[in-house]
């Protein structure tokens, strides 16, 4: 797993607007039935990426209008929630996600959430470049932190390792703090217990 420095890995060096897959009307990626976009490229490298093709920034294919019109139209239907991005490093994508969020945003305003992962720490972004702190501005909730093998845990809400966090992005820009988002319900087993009870 890498750590970057402040500003030290950028959009504009490192993506190529390439999207590993698009999946539409799925109920994992957040809360209620959402439409997901997983971007290519993430140089984190956590061991244990549960999507390693993904991590190279030239896997699947370019991002389009056409897509974009897609997701549009899907995320239209009133029983979709929202819109997810995963990866991959949605903020080393910045270019096509906020091509999507700005898109979404001029259609359906706040009537349809924006949910984003990322490997970086929530005190890592607020150090980082325009771009990024733009597209964190522009969403709704965000799983942040790498993923921790040594800390994974199968009853964790919408995420791997315990060190990652569900964080209410607009609640905290305002408090200028991390507020975590007010329909946490982890469940209670851990990891371990799980598998050991599995051997048993």
């Amino acid at each position: 797993m890498k750590n970057p420095k402040p500003q030290e890995w950028k959009s504009d060096e490192l993506s190529m607007n390439y999207i590993a897959d698009y999946k539409a009307f799925n109920f994992v990626d957040g809360q209620g039935v959402r439409n997901s976009l997983y971007v290519s490229g993430c140089p984190f490298a956590c061991m244990g990426c549960y999507n390693v093709a993904a991590q190279n920034f030239s896997y699947g294919t370019l991002y389009t209008k056409e897509l974009e019109d897609e997701i549009i139209e899907d995320t239209r239907h009133d029983y979709v929630q929202g819109i997810t991005l995963l990866g991959g490093e949605p903020f080393l994508n910045t270019k096509t996600c906020l091509s999507l969020i700005n898109r979404v945003r001029s259609e359906f305003g706040s009537s349809k959430d924006i949910w984003s992962w990322t490997g970086y720490t929530w005190e890592e972004l607020m150090q980082e470049t325009p771009d990024k702190l733009e597209m964190l501005s522009k969403i709704d909730i965000l799983v942040d932190g790498r993923f921790e093998l040594e800390k994974k845990n199968l009853m964790l809400q919408f995420r791997g390792s315990s060190n990652q966090r569900i964080i209410d992005v607009q609640k905290s820009l305002k408090a200028k703090r991390v507020i975590i988002w007010e329909h946490l319900n982890d469940g209670k087993a851990t990891f371990e217990q799980i598998h050991k009870e599995k051997l048993i």
